[in-house]
């Protein structure tokens, strides 16, 4: 794995990232943009600093495994693979297509994934199922998933939380990308979970809130989690729907399309004017 450890190179990785996230987007036409880009910084701490994963290593049983429960934000992991050589760059522009392994949700059998995903609320579940067998094979590995705040209004992922915390499960990290919208609205008008932090240590997790995009943050994010050996970790990552792109955040209109060729062009001149900035 590319591992990266200067913070400005990382913020420029998720600009790169993002570029490539809504040039496939609008290639595409069609896709879920705001979830996709919300989850940039997210996806680069873990590949670029964390997880032990990698082109050549990928077929070993020891590796770590990441699994994308919100599979509806897989353009931003599709980059993030293709980024690390996992599959060549111009199958991006392929995304949705007829015949293409990079469909609108994870199919299994794409170098780099681990499990179909897409189906709210079932990665949780896949990712204790891996955490057991991986301990009952004592492989030193960590399991990572990633899901939607709008997704955890699915009753299977709180049977997976009490199962995760019954079998102690430390080798589990849950994140959520807390970006506090959903297809249908604000989370917490279309079904409010009340107090989030609580409700997960309640089901037994130790629970972490975090700045979803701020890699020093995450980082000790997941570093606190690392460090926990006799329960599931769960990072709470607060995030922005649609980062990155002022006329794309925080509207929930975004959730489920692409960007128009205006609105592209548009959105790549911002993304590189903030590049710029980076210093």
């Amino acid at each position: 794995m590319e591992r990266i450890n200067d913070i400005t190179q990382l913020k420029k990785k998720a600009i790169d990232l993002r570029k490539d996230i809504l040039t496939m987007l609008e290639k595409a036409g069609g896709g879920h943009t705001g979830g996709s880009l919300s989850i940039v910084e997210i996806l680069v701490a873990l590949y670029y600093r964390q997880i032990n994963v990698d082109v050549a290593t990928f077929d070993r049983r020891d590796r770590d495994k990441f699994i994308l429960s919100k599979g509806h934000g897989c353009p931003a992991l599709y980059a993030v693979l293709a980024d690390l050589g996992f599959f060549p760059k111009e199958l991006l522009w392929t995304l949705r297509e007829l015949g293409s392994p990079l469909q609108g949700h994870p199919q299994f059998g794409l170098p780099g994934l681990e499990a179909s995903s897409g189906s709210l609320g079932q990665g949780l579940s896949i990712a204790v199922g891996i955490a057991l067998a991986d301990r009952i094979d004592k492989l030193r590995t960590r399991i990572y998933c990633l899901m939607g705040d709008g997704e955890t209004n699915e009753g299977q992922v709180w049977e997976a939380a009490m199962t995760a915390a019954h079998y102690d499960l430390g080798n589990l990290c849950g994140i959520i990308d807390h970006n506090k919208l959903q297809i249908d609205g604000k989370c917490c008008e279309v079904m409010d979970l009340g107090e989030y932090r609580r409700k997960w240590e309640d089901f037994g997790w130790h629970t972490i809130e975090t700045d979803g995009h701020d890699f020093n943050e995450l980082e000790k994010a997941f570093s606190e989690a690392a460090k926990i050996k006799d329960k599931p970790q769960m990072i709470i990552a607060h995030t922005v729907k649609g980062k990155g792109v002022s006329f794309i955040e925080n509207q929930v209109g975004w959730h489920g399309i692409a960007p128009k060729k205006d609105e592209l062009e548009k959105a790549l001149a911002e993304l590189e004017a903030a590049k710029k900035k980076i210093s």
